[in-house]
């Protein structure tokens, strides 16, 4: 992976949750040497969001950019791993805002992230360090086991604060490292983070938008299934069935592997159940899947 030594800095503006951050490298042509077919585009500080590496936190502030508000997850868990991030990042004071814009305490603190190239959308996709680096910046390094446990990916599954999420460009060996640690915090006694509220597999009545975004009584789902129900429901916002949905599933195009077989499915549609009465459920945890594009 590529290490790049830089930053964290959130003051001016920027939302952090708990699976994204912003960065600046101590030199901004840095941003030059991250693969991908979209490049990183940065502001006029240098600074860019960072996306995690194969966590996926509950959302403070989802918009899909085309149609519907913004909206959130139930915030209790989004808020906690947002808070985490930083923390661990070594933030030592953290205030956050009615628009979930947050203000720190310091300015920013020295890091490093780890990348493989961006995603879809132009953003850097990482593991994310604190401190000092394990080597030199602008170099592509090994990332082992050890490596991978001092970053804040790692931390937060173990927290569990974040569902893990796999996409392939992360490799076979640190994707199951993550999983593990994710499990751990998953099968503890009781259940770590948002695993005691969690209901992505269990199942829950789906009834309207209220559902999933309600701080008290929504519901805590992968954040992915939360994305798209969010753009469904906001779609026709007069419309509080499930009906539709395996088809608007089919249509969004996902394409994923159920771990460990070969085969290529498309739609989301695939490994979601919904019955008569609005009970929907996902058939595989999401540390089961791998997704092949995004």
């Amino acid at each position: 992976m590529l290490l790049i030594r830089g930053s964290f800095r959130v003051n001016g503006g920027a939302k952090p949750d708990g699976d994204t951050i912003p960065f600046i490298p101590d030199d901004v042509a840095d941003w030059k040497l991250v693969p991908g077919c979209t490049g990183v585009l940065p502001k006029a500080d240098g600074r860019a969001s960072v996306r995690l590496e194969g966590i996926d936190a509950l959302e403070t502030h989802y918009t899909n950019g085309s149609y519907g508000p913004e909206r959130h997850q139930p915030r209790k868990f989004a808020h906690e791993a947002a808070d985490a991030l930083l923390t661990w990042l070594r933030f030592t004071s953290i205030q956050r805002h009615d628009d979930e814009t947050v203000t720190t305490t310091p300015d920013k603190v020295p890091g490093y992230i780890l990348t493989s190239g961006t995603d879809m959308f132009g953003r850097c996709v990482a593991l994310v360090g604190r401190g000092t680096p394990p080597a030199y910046s602008g170099y592509r390094i090994d990332v082992d086991k050890e490596k991978l446990e001092r970053t804040a990916n790692h931390h937060l599954l173990s927290l569990g604060l974040a569902y893990p999420t796999f996409y392939e460009g992360l490799p076979a060996d640190l994707r199951d490292v993550l999983k593990a640690v994710a499990l751990e915090a998953k099968e503890s006694t009781p259940p770590k983070g948002l695993w005691a509220k969690d209901v992505t597999v269990e199942g829950a009545e789906i009834d309207g938008i209220s559902s999933i975004t309600d701080d008290d009584t929504g519901v805590v789902i992968l954040p992915k299934l939360f994305r798209r129900l969010k753009d469904y429901f906001d779609f026709d916002p007069e419309n509080c069935s499930l009906a539709g949905f395996p088809a608007f599933l089919a249509g969004g195009g996902d394409k994923f592997r159920i771990l460990p077989g070969d085969e290529v499915l498309t739609g989301l549609h695939r490994v979601v159940e919904i019955t008569d009465d609005q009970i929907l459920r996902m058939t595989h945890p999401s540390e089961d899947i791998l997704f092949v594009n995004g």
